[in-house]
Protein backbone atom coordinates (compact mmCIF):
# COMPACT_ATOMS: atom_id res chain seq x y z
CA UNK A 1 0.00 0.00 0.00
CA UNK A 2 1.29 3.44 -0.88
CA UNK A 3 2.53 5.66 1.91
CA UNK A 4 1.74 9.37 1.67
CA UNK A 5 3.58 11.86 3.85
CA UNK A 6 2.33 15.43 4.05
CA UNK A 7 4.33 18.40 5.25
CA UNK A 8 4.24 22.17 5.16
CA UNK A 9 1.33 22.91 7.45
CA UNK A 10 1.51 25.40 10.27
CA UNK A 11 0.23 28.67 11.62
CA UNK A 12 -0.21 31.53 9.18
CA UNK A 13 -1.80 34.95 9.44
CA UNK A 14 -4.89 35.84 7.40
CA UNK A 15 -3.88 36.81 3.90
CA UNK A 16 -0.75 34.68 4.07
CA UNK A 17 0.43 31.75 2.01
CA UNK A 18 1.56 28.19 2.59
CA UNK A 19 2.78 25.39 0.40
CA UNK A 20 1.87 21.85 1.34
CA UNK A 21 3.83 18.87 0.06
CA UNK A 22 2.82 15.24 -0.24
CA UNK A 23 5.52 12.70 -0.98
CA UNK A 24 4.50 9.22 -2.03
CA UNK A 25 6.36 5.98 -1.52
CA UNK A 26 5.82 5.05 -5.16
CA UNK A 27 5.36 6.57 -8.57
CA UNK A 28 2.50 9.03 -8.43
CA UNK A 29 1.60 8.19 -12.03
CA UNK A 30 0.52 4.77 -10.80
CA UNK A 31 -2.65 6.50 -9.61
CA UNK A 32 -5.59 7.84 -11.57
CA UNK A 33 -5.67 10.97 -9.49
CA UNK A 34 -3.76 12.69 -6.71
CA UNK A 35 -5.40 15.29 -4.60
CA UNK A 36 -5.82 17.31 -1.45
CA UNK A 37 -8.79 17.22 0.88
CA UNK A 38 -9.40 18.99 4.14
CA UNK A 39 -11.42 18.51 7.29
CA UNK A 40 -12.27 21.26 9.72
CA UNK A 41 -13.43 20.50 13.26
CA UNK A 42 -17.00 19.26 13.29
CA UNK A 43 -17.21 19.15 9.51
CA UNK A 44 -16.97 16.47 6.86
CA UNK A 45 -13.84 15.96 4.82
CA UNK A 46 -14.08 17.93 1.61
CA UNK A 47 -12.22 18.06 -1.67
CA UNK A 48 -9.79 20.91 -2.18
CA UNK A 49 -8.06 20.10 -5.46
CA UNK A 50 -7.08 17.15 -7.60
CA UNK A 51 -4.80 16.47 -10.52
CA UNK A 52 -5.26 13.43 -12.72
CA UNK A 53 -2.69 11.34 -14.50
CA UNK A 54 -3.09 13.49 -17.59
CA UNK A 55 -2.47 16.68 -15.67
CA UNK A 56 -6.05 17.90 -15.64
CA UNK A 57 -6.81 19.77 -12.45
CA UNK A 58 -10.04 20.26 -10.53
CA UNK A 59 -10.69 22.73 -7.72
CA UNK A 60 -13.38 23.28 -5.18
CA UNK A 61 -15.12 26.60 -5.59
CA UNK A 62 -13.47 27.99 -2.46
CA UNK A 63 -10.04 27.05 -3.80
CA UNK A 64 -10.42 28.40 -7.32
CA UNK A 65 -8.08 31.30 -7.87
CA UNK A 66 -6.41 31.00 -4.46
CA UNK A 67 -4.96 27.48 -4.41
CA UNK A 68 -2.83 25.75 -7.01
CA UNK A 69 -2.08 22.03 -7.24
CA UNK A 70 1.03 20.78 -8.98
CA UNK A 71 3.26 17.74 -9.06
CA UNK A 72 6.85 16.65 -9.52
CA UNK A 73 6.99 13.14 -10.94
CA UNK A 74 10.65 12.34 -10.26
CA UNK A 75 10.22 13.57 -6.68
CA UNK A 76 6.98 11.60 -6.32
CA UNK A 77 5.50 14.72 -4.78
CA UNK A 78 2.28 16.66 -5.13
CA UNK A 79 2.06 20.24 -3.93
CA UNK A 80 -0.72 22.54 -2.87
CA UNK A 81 0.17 26.21 -3.01
CA UNK A 82 -2.33 28.18 -0.97
CA UNK A 83 -2.71 31.93 -0.98
CA UNK A 84 -4.99 34.59 0.47
CA UNK A 85 -5.64 32.29 3.38
CA UNK A 86 -8.55 33.02 5.67
CA UNK A 87 -9.56 31.67 9.08
CA UNK A 88 -12.14 29.43 7.43
CA UNK A 89 -9.29 27.61 5.69
CA UNK A 90 -8.22 26.25 9.06
CA UNK A 91 -8.35 22.47 8.83
CA UNK A 92 -6.33 19.30 8.65
CA UNK A 93 -5.25 18.86 5.04
CA UNK A 94 -4.97 15.34 3.71
CA UNK A 95 -3.19 14.04 0.66
CA UNK A 96 -4.99 11.42 -1.38
CA UNK A 97 -3.92 8.95 -4.05
CA UNK A 98 -6.78 7.35 -5.92
CA UNK A 99 -6.57 4.18 -7.99
CA UNK A 100 -9.95 3.31 -9.48
CA UNK A 101 -12.22 3.30 -6.44
CA UNK A 102 -9.48 2.86 -3.87
CA UNK A 103 -8.60 5.98 -1.89
CA UNK A 104 -5.26 6.11 -0.08
CA UNK A 105 -4.75 8.76 2.58
CA UNK A 106 -1.88 10.44 4.31
CA UNK A 107 -1.89 11.26 8.00
CA UNK A 108 -2.75 14.91 7.42
CA UNK A 109 -1.09 18.20 8.19
CA UNK A 110 -2.67 20.96 10.27
CA UNK A 111 -3.15 24.39 8.75
CA UNK A 112 -4.24 27.13 11.12
CA UNK A 113 -5.04 30.60 9.87
CA UNK A 114 -5.16 33.07 12.72
CA UNK A 115 -3.87 36.45 13.74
Amino acid sequence: QVQLVESGGGLVQPGGSLRLSCTASENIFNFNRMGWYRQAPGKDRELVATINVGGVTNYADFAEGRFFISRDGPEKTVYLQMGSLAPEDTAVYYCNAQLLSRMNWGQGTQVTVSS
